[in-house]
This record gives C-alpha cells, sequence and structure tokens, in this order.
C-alpha cells in the first residue's frame, strides 16, 4: 500500500506532501529515477521517506517528517511514488523508508531475502484490509446483496455507462493491490472492473452516488477516513485461505487482513541514527491515522498542519518513539 535530512528543519523543495493533500490504500507517479537532491549526501542530516498516493500513507509521513524536523532537526525529503516501483526505490537507497506496504511477497523476497538491500522497519501497528462494499442504505433494503452469491441479482442496478451492459465494480488505481478482475471472472460474475484512476477520482465518485442515493460496488479499504462519510457495508466474498491468492489468475477468495508493515534502506538502517531509531518505533492505531487523515482530506488542512495538531495533543504516543 508504501525522507533525508539536515539540521535545519526546512523542507525539501521536492517534498510532496503539500501536492497530494486532494488525494488519499493505494498509486501515483513513478519518480524512481527523482531522487532527492539530499540522499547520500556526506556529513548530512537528511531522510527521504516514500509517499504513497492514499491520505493514509500521507498520514504517516506527515508526522514523521513533523518529528524528524522538529523534534530531531533532521531535513527532510519526500518522494511519491507506486508502490512496487517503491521497492526498487528503496533498494536503491533513492529513498530511505517505506512506511505503509499492502503486502508485496515478490520484492519482499527479492529484496529482503535474497539481495538484502531492504530490512524490516517493524508493523505500522494498522492492520488493512482491501474488500468489495456496497452503501450501508442499500445494504440495508437488500440485506441479501451483502453475499457475493446475490451479486448478480443486483447488476443492472450497478450498471453505468462505463461498465458496458454489466455491472460496474469500482477500483481506484490499477497501480493497486487488486485481485479484482481475476475475482470476477473466476466467480463467473455479470460485472466490469472500472478503474476511477486515483483514489481521489474513487471517493468524489462514491460521495455522488451516496449524495444521489444511488447503489454501487466499489473495491475498498480499512482503514480510510471515508466510512465516517459514506458509510459502507462489506460483501462476503469465499473466505480467505492461506495461499489462495498465490495465482493472480487463478483467485477466487476474499482478501486477507494485512497487518501493515514499514521498511528501511539496509544502509539507512544501519547508519540512519535517530532518523532510522524513530522511523522504526514508529507505531500508532488506525484511530491515529484516521484521525490525521481525515484533518487532511476532510478539513483540508495541510498534512503539515495535521500532523502538528496531532502531534500537540499525542505527545504520550509520539515521546516512546523517540526514547
Amino acid at each position: 500500500m508504501r525522507v533525508r535530512m539536515r539540521t535545519t528543519a526546512v523542507v525539501a523543495g521536492v517534498s510532496s506532501l503539500a501536492l497530494l493533500t486532494g488525494l488519499t490504500g493505494c498509486g501515483a507517479a513513478d519518480m524512481t529515477k527523482q531522487a532527492s537532491p539530499f540522499a547520500g549526501a556526506q556529513g548530512a542530516k537528511s531522510v527521504t521517506l516514500s509517499v504513497q498516493s492514499w491520505v493514509g500513507a500521507q498520514a504517516n509521513v506527515a508526522v514523521a517528517q513533523y518529528l524528524l524536523e522538529h523534534e530531531l532537526g533532521y531535513r527532510v525529503d519526500t518522494v511519491q511514488i507506486d508502490e512496487v516501483p517503491a521497492w526498487d526505490a528503496l533498494s536503491q537507497g533513492r529513498v530511505d523508508a517505506l512506511l505503509e506496504d499492502w503486502g508485496h511477497p515478490e520484492e519482499e523476497q527479492r529484496y529482503v531475502k535474497d539481495k538484502k538491500t531492504i530490512v524490516p522497519g517493524g508493523d505500522l501497528g494498522v492492520t488493512g484490509h482491501i474488500g468489495w462494499f456496497v452503501p450501508t442504505y442499500f445494504a440495508e433494503q437488500h440485506p441479501d446483496v451483502t453475499d457475493w452469491k446475490n451479486l448478480d441479482k443486483y447488476a443492472d442496478q450497478m450498471r453505468t455507462a462505463e461498465s458496458g451492459g454489466k455491472g460496474q465494480l469500482m477500483d481506484g488505481s490499477p497501480s493497486y493491490v487488486t485481485n479484482d478482475k481475476a475475482l470476477v471472472k473466476n466467480l463467473d460474475l455479470d460485472y466490469q472492473v472500472v478503474f476511477a484512476g486515483s483514489e481521489a477520482a474513487q471517493i468524489t465518485q462514491i460521495k455522488q452516488f451516496a449524495k444521489e442515493k444511488k447503489p454501487f460496488l466499489t473495491y475498498w479499504y480499512t482503514p480510510q477516513w471515508l466510512f465516517k462519510k459514506v458509510p459502507m457495508t462489506e460483501v462476503k466474498l469465499p473466505a480467505y485461505k492461506e495461499g489462495c491468492d498465490a495465482d493472480p489468475e487463478k483467485v477466487a477468495c476474499a482478501y486477507p487482513h494485512t497487518p501493515l508493515q514499514k521498511y528501511l534502506n539496509a544502509d539507512f538502517a544501519k547508519t540512519g541514527g535517530e532518523a532510522a531509531a524513530l522511523l522504526k518505533k514508529f507505531k500508532w492505531t488506525t484511530e491515529d491515522q484516521n484521525e490525521v487523515s481525515l484533518m487532511i482530506a476532510e478539513q483540508k488542512l495541510s498534512p503539515q498542519e495535521a500532523a502538528k495538531k496531532w502531534v500537540d495533543s499525542h505527545e504520550s504516543t509520539w515521546k516512546a518513539w523517540l526514547s
């Protein structure tokens, strides 16, 4: 799902968090070749963090950046990268840390176990789950829609201009972790996966559907602040069992519940001093992340403002990361 520094508390010009305020587990422009100008700077107290386009990932980075700058005196840079390319950038040392990964076993095997250029940074403290959701107002009217076996019954009501005569299953960005095309095919459902293009576009569409009280079926995930604004109910897919998603073409089961992980560049983990130590200890709750996410996405605070507000009111939480 996926910063470098100096003694001054100045944010690097390439910092992309401010540009992402309108976005919100799980794609973004590939900037793996645009390394931080501070990456690997000899003797500089600098850190570069990878930031993904969904707001939960932005919330992690915003708080980490604020503490690194204001408590430890680092210079922080952020680079926006898609999920898989972020692993390449991390391995190459173009970024130092990835604070929210939703599970990439192939990259973990390649870089952590084989090349040993990346090391685990520990649990983020948040458990992620991807699933299919319908608006709760529709589920209350049609309780059986929450079982995948009954979805075809409602395909006509879920049809859109983009779904080609079938029901629409709305996804976000094609770069996100998704098995949806395989699921639709293997469960023989009368639906078409339609990509909104980004989480921001998907949220706009969900809000519009909700405003008009229209039915919809969407790929979505928890934790996510939007549930507070548009209550949604999960559709039960065939139960997840270990290994049922091993072959991407044959997936016919639900998504797992995934404890979200942090990863560090191996060299940075050894030589990153206080910054590496803080990022390893950075661990908060779903409620913490949603609190900051809501401030960024809905209250329209800048990531820096949201981070400061959270830091000011949760000192007992983050103080432990500095000890």
